[in-house]
């Protein structure tokens, strides 16, 4: 799921899977940041999302401290009523 999120930048999911995704992601992020090869690749295999983490993303919150991921509630899913979210990378 975090490898969808950093190839899309944004995935549509339930509010409890965006929950247990975010701390993940972000950390993800911030080993990226501090250039912590091994520790990323040992949890991304996409080599398209492991080159666009380290040269794209993380340079673009090289001045961040945190707080990379925001969660919209959106409406909910209509079979079984599930509460959604957008989970995004912010700008």
């Amino acid at each position: 799921m975090a490898t969808s999120l950093f190839k899309h930048e944004r995935i549509e999911t339930t509010i409890a899977k965006a929950k247990e995704l975010r701390p993940y992601a972000e950390k993800l992020i911030t080993n990226a940041k501090k250039g912590e090869h091994f520790m990323v690749r040992r949890q991304i295999h996409d080599k398209v999302v492991y080159k666009k983490l380290f040269e794209v993303i993380a340079p673009r919150y090289a001045q961040r401290p945190g707080g990379y991921t925001r969660i919209l509630k959106i409406a909910p899913r209509i079979g079984d009523n599930a509460k959604l979210g957008l989970i995004m990378l912010v700008s």
